[in-house]
């Protein structure tokens, strides 16, 4: 790819702008079913242990590549050369961060398949997975898998969806959008560029743990500091609460293990091969998880248009970093659409149902081929609201434009 491409819209994306009209689909979950191959369906738990194995011993040796970067680049010194060794002691630090950030979120995609049940066809197998896979990054398993399962079954539905409720009009406190005018936007919404790099940085790296928390950013139907971490939370049922607290005890486990690695081994050692790949992994994790669903050209529904087919396919297939993606990703972005339709299907079967799939899907199959730093910078600038009335919405940029208009069917 021409460098330049990097900062253009692909052309699927082209193409659903270019379109600028939606009509919400009516989709035979009957005919979709039917489509999927059975054997693809099912679950094996050697299979899913072979490739966690893989990713495990992949994750190691990018931990014991690392313990000889400053052994490698301190022979390499010399009066003359000691400034060009600490750029390239930095910049192997950098690939490291960044590439076992990657192995990181693997792990978490891991955990996540678990939570759905993906990996065995046996619960308990899928539990002890997840809770093992999620604690090593810091997720409380049971708490997300809980909160998770609820976005999958409201997805994009403006009242019930757990994950992301964007912004209203009434948020920003805009005028009502029959007498606004553009300068009314700019005075509210307008922000310098450096600005928003410095917002964006800010929720890639912390906005997960944030949204874990204290419920950034979540539904805010919610009490103020609704957070994943309290058993009584309203985000769970009763039932949850023994789960809930052993997610707690995990959490608490795993920063006791890194407190010991830190002052055995030192902090400088615990933040150079833990805390940053954590922070790059969460970086990649709200990358990929914003962009299944946030995207200027994608609806989002109330309660009285909202359907679970519809909901499903307000997905968005992103070929995110190539075969890196779903090698190490385990295709969570790549074959997200298929994922909301068949939540238990293995991920090594996903790219198989999305073929199946395509066809009865039409028009209304989801893909964007825009590269993955440009897609995010597209819509964490375009993706500003919606407004407070309507059944199908789209999201409007920061002078109260939106792309797609609901046909007069619609």
């Amino acid at each position: 790819m021409p460098w330049f491409q990097i900062f253009q819209d692909g052309h699927e994306y082209k193409a659903r702008k270019k379109r600028g009209v939606f009509t919400p689909p009516n989709l035979s979950l009957k005919r979709l079913h039917d489509a999927v191959p059975r054997h693809l369906l099912e679950r094996s738990t050697a299979k899913s242990l072979a490739y966690i194995s893989r990713h495990i011993a992949l994750t190691y040796a990018f931990y014991y590549l690392s313990t000889y970067i400053d052994d490698f680049t301190f022979q390499l010194s010399s009066p003359r050369s000691t400034p060009i060794v600490h750029l390239l002691r930095r910049a192997l630090w950098l690939l490291y961060w960044g590439w076992q950030g990657i192995a990181f979120a693997g792990i978490w995609c891991f955990a996540h398949e678990a939570g759905h049940n993906a990996l065995s066809p046996y619960e308990s197998v899928n539990s002890a997975l997840g809770m093992a896979l999620h604690t090593f990054v810091l997720t409380p398993y049971h708490s997300w898998r809980v909160s998770h399962n609820t976005h999958h079954k409201s997805t994009n539905n403006l009242e019930r969806d757990e994950t992301y409720i964007p912004p209203t009009r009434k948020s920003f406190k805009l005028p009502d959008g029959k007498i606004a005018v553009r300068m009314d936007y700019t005075e509210v919404l307008e922000e310098t560029p450096a600005f928003t790099l410095f917002k964006m940085l800010i929720r890639q790296f912390f906005g997960f743990q944030l949204y874990l928390i204290h419920n950034r950013k979540g539904n805010p139907k919610y009490p103020p500091w609704t957070s994943h971490y309290d058993p009584s939370s309203k985000l769970f049922l009763p039932k949850h609460r023994t789960q809930i607290i052993l997610s707690n005890i995990g959490i608490a486990s795993m920063l006791a293990l890194l407190f010991t690695y830190g002052y055995k081994s030192g902090w400088n050692a615990f933040c150079s091969h833990y805390l940053l790949p954590w922070l790059f992994a969460h970086n990649w994790i709200v990358l990929f998880t914003y962009l299944q669903h946030s995207d200027p050209t994608i609806p989002y529904y109330r309660k009285e248009q909202w359907t679970f087919a519809r909901g499903a396919l307000a997905t968005v297939d992103r070929p995110l970093f190539g075969w890196v993606g779903r090698f190490f990703l385990h295709n969570i972005s790549s074959d997200h659409v298929a994922h909301h339709f068949f939540p238990s299907v293995p991920f090594y079967n996903l790219p198989e149902v999305t073929k199946a799939i395509k066809p009865v899907l039409g028009e209304y199959y989801n893909f964007d081929s825009t590269p993955a730093i440009y897609a995010l910078w597209r819509s964490f600038t375009q993706c500003v609201f919606v407004e407070d009335e309507g059944a199908v919405l789209f999201f409007k940029n920061r002078y109260g434009e939106a792309l797609i208009e609901l046909t007069p069917e619609g």
